[in-house]
């Protein structure tokens, strides 16, 4: 009988254990990796175009290795980025290292869900407003680094960011003046 009774405690503080382990691994799946301290741009650097931010001397900002879990549905949060030469995006895009037009549907994810180029190239579907949008993933909208030249003085990313060229924004029927950060989902195409 103490036997029995000790069997079903150590199957108690197993599964509890067991719980325990996977939530907590479960809430941890996304927390902050670190900071990095932003410097004043040097004059004529950090294009502000699409209200894009220009880091801040001194300011402290969040970076981030990994992004919200990929569901059919995935929340993010909706940005503008140009992705044509001068444009605010810097650059040409990781993907293929070439500018693209604002007439394109692409984007920019943050770095977990760039997946380390894993998405290059490839269409998600980017909902909101009760439309859809098939774009290309052209870029990472990095969610570790920043406040550099290579970033256009601009801070990181945060980690749940679909940065999308101005087509994007047409397709889902946004009115331009709620341009610049709005819910959606995306998923997958």
């Amino acid at each position: 009988m103490k036997n029995s009774g000790f069997g079903a405690y150590l199957l108690v503080l197993l599964i509890f254990a067991t719980l325990t382990c996977c939530l907590d691994a479960r809430l941890q799946a996304c927390q902050p990796s670190g900071k990095i301290r932003g410097i004043k741009p040097p004059p004529g650097q950090c294009n502000p175009e699409n209200d894009s931010d220009c880091c801040k001397q001194g300011k402290m900002y969040t970076t981030y290795t990994c992004s919200p879990p990929v569901t059919g549905n995935t929340k993010a949060v909706l940005t503008l980025n140009s992705f044509q030469k001068g444009g605010d995006g810097g650059g040409p895009s990781e993907c293929d290292n070439q500018y693209h037009s604002d007439d394109t549907p692409v984007v920019a994810l943050s770095t977990g869900w760039y997946s380390g180029g894993d998405r290059c190239l490839n269409y998600i579907t980017v909902s909101a407003n009760g439309r859809s949008v098939k774009a290309k993933v052209v870029d990472e909208c990095d969610s570790t680094m920043g406040c550099d030249d290579e970033h256009d003085y601009q801070p990181p990313c945060p980690n749940n960011i679909v940065d999308a060229s101005k087509a994007v924004w047409k397709a889902l029927g946004i009115p331009e003046g709620d341009w610049g950060d709005y819910d959606i989902t995306w998923s997958d195409a």
